[in-house]
């Protein structure tokens, strides 16, 4: 895949768009383990924050362990700031972007060709044992 960034960042708007959009570790998890089924992607993201906190750490690796378990599509990018500007919303302060949950559409319809790039990708990178692939985050 040539841009996934690209892709993550498309991907994200359409959801943010339509409500499709959880962001912080305590509210995903919430809705990982209330419905499972609902969870599409998952993006972690990492700051200078991460490599001194144990328990995000902790959070990451529960988190990814039940992607892996349920079939999830995750990835990880190391600029949670940027990540923050694209999902926050511009009146308030985006308080915790190391994870964002993309959900299903409600109404069952599956038609996002940016989300569809991103699990391809995610599938391509697992067959290459990168089971939790980077991806850069494009500049505004």
């Amino acid at each position: 895949m040539q841009f996934p960034g690209r892709a993550l960042k498309e991907a994200l708007l359409c959801a943010q768009s339509e409500g499709r959009l959880t962001a912080g570790v305590y509210e995903s998890a919430k809705i990982m383990t209330e419905d499972p089924d609902s969870v599409s992607f998952c993006v972690l993201a990492m700051d200078e924050q991460f490599q001194c906190d144990i328990a995000l750490q902790i959070h990451f690796t529960l988190i990814q362990s039940f992607c892996f378990d349920n079939d999830i599509s995750i990835v990880r990018v190391s600029d949670m700031q940027r990540l923050a500007d694209i999902v926050g919303d511009k009146s308030e302060e985006l308080e915790d972007a190391h994870c964002v949950l993309i959900t299903n559409p409600a109404d069952g319809s599956w038609e996002e060709p940016a989300l569809e790039k991103l699990h391809l990708f995610c599938e391509e990178s697992r067959r290459l044992n990168d089971w939790v692939p980077e991806i850069s985050l494009p500049e505004r």
